[in-house]
């Protein structure tokens, strides 16, 4: 079954979209990726979209019209695409509605019907509120990929298939744990070594996420740990206009500011226990001008110290977990500034691209959303109730029909245990 994956995240910049082949075997779920790519949102309607986030105030006619602009350019962003006998679309998140951690409610735009129309094929979407209403944050919805795909992992020395990882390059390589330099205020800052055999998954998009793999005596985790790109882009956009720091050279320029990454530390939101979940409700201009804008700092040093934060943040997490192997995928893959200073700061890692395991790190999450629309379509649950909060597994999302009468697969007994993704091939993304 080819189930298309449409996703536009927390950075607001475009439509990433991928279509993958799966086929199962038993309590094994093999994906192909057949074709990856995204397609950014015309500059008028990103502009709408920003001017709709919180903190900003918006009406009901902005509403209606940003999920009608946005249905459609998910449905022309899913024409360019190869054919597909199902859409599994995300829409744009335009709030996350939380009070006092507890998750009220959830928010993406971008109506289905547009996509259905123009394809003729099924389409499911607004997956995250089942998850709400049974208790749950909501997200990250992620997670329920991120598991049975590192339940595939293997040892080194052990037989890998057509997923053997290559000898990863140096941006990737462990390394020993560094002087510490600045602060580590955090919880699990000063965690033991990694452990070799616990595995994680770590997104870096607008809000860092991870997925924490179960052992004997635990159960598995995944949560936002606060923001990957979400601040730095938008101190950026408000600096230059541009929507991001291309290839991280400003904050590789300049310096971390000890004083203003301690404040920002020590926002209340990363000493919660998880699950939890965060986003540009929480983390948007208005909060990075109230915390860093006393401080007057150049644009190279705020992002310089921005990117720690993020760091900080995430590796924090990394060593609470004490995780030997992280597998990384998002936007924050290409920023050398974070992922460098990520790699001081994880005492040991393995930082493991996920393009080694054949999911293209720029796509990782529409290949997750393509896999949660198979779940839908053959009847089975699209959460983990350790990683969301919510009082049981559900199924995700409403569908709308395509042309014709509504044909669905078999329904089936249960998900897959492992996932093992094919290899893209490179004229196709």
């Amino acid at each position: 079954m080819r189930v298309l994956g449409l996703i536009s995240g927390t950075s607001h910049d475009g439509i990433d979209c991928a279509l993958v082949r799966w086929s199962a075997d038993g309590d094994l779920l093999t994906g192909v990726v057949e074709h990856t790519g995204t397609v950014p949102y015309p500059p008028g309607l990103r502009a709408a979209i920003v001017a709709a986030l919180p903190p900003n105030r918006t009406d009901m006619g902005e509403v209606c019209r940003l999920d009608t602009l946005v249905g459609q350019a998910f449905a022309e962003a899913a024409a360019g695409c190869p054919a597909a006998d199902l859409v599994c679309s995300h829409g744009q998140t335009l709030y996350h509605w939380v009070e006092e951690g507890r998750v009220r409610g959830t928010l993406q735009l971008g109506q289905p019907a547009w996509i259905a129309e123009r394809l003729g094929v099924p389409v499911v979407s607004d997956l995250r509120v089942r998850d709400v209403a049974a208790g749950g944050q909501g997200a990250p919805l992620v997670s329920a990929f991120d598991l049975p795909l590192l339940a595939g992992l293997r040892e080194p020395s052990e037989p890998h298939g057509s997923l053997e990882p290559p000898e990863p390059p140096d941006l990737h390589e462990p390394t020993e744990p560094p002087e510490p330099q600045g602060p580590r205020g955090l919880p699990g800052s000063r965690g033991p070594a990694a452990s070799p055999g616990r595995a994680g998954a770590l997104n870096l998009g607008g809000i860092a996420n991870l997925t924490v793999a179960p052992t004997a005596g635990e159960p598995p985790l995944a949560y936002d740990t606060g923001p990957a790109s979400a601040l730095l882009d938008a101190a950026v956009l408000d600096a230059t206009g541009r929507p991001y720091d291309e290839d991280g050279r400003l904050a590789a320029a300049g310096r971390v500011h000890e004083g203003l990454l301690a404040e920002l530390l020590a926002e209340p939101y990363y000493h919660r226990a998880p699950p939890k979940t965060t986003g540009k409700e929480l983390f948007h201009a208005g909060y990075l001008e109230r915390v860093a804008g006393p401080y007057a700092l150049g644009l190279p040093d705020l992002l310089a110290t921005l990117a720690a934060l993020t760091a900080e943040t995430v590796a924090a997490e990394i060593r609470r977990h004490r995780l030997g192997t992280v597998v990384v995928s998002g936007g924050g893959v290409r920023n050398p500034a974070l992922m460098r200073a990520l790699r001081e700061r994880v005492a040991g890692a393995r930082l493991l691209p996920s393009d080694d395991l054949g999911v293209p790190s720029d796509a990782k999450e529409a290949i997750a959303f393509s896999y949660l629309g198979w779940l839908t379509a053959h009847g089975l649950p699209g959460t983990v109730p350790a990683c969301t909060g919510a009082s049981g597994s559900r199924v995700l999302g409403t569908i709308t029909p395509g042309r014709g009468p509504l044909r669905l697969p078999g329904p089936l007994d249960a998900p897959p245990r492992s996932i093992r993704m094919g290899t893209v091939d490179p004229d196709t993304v």
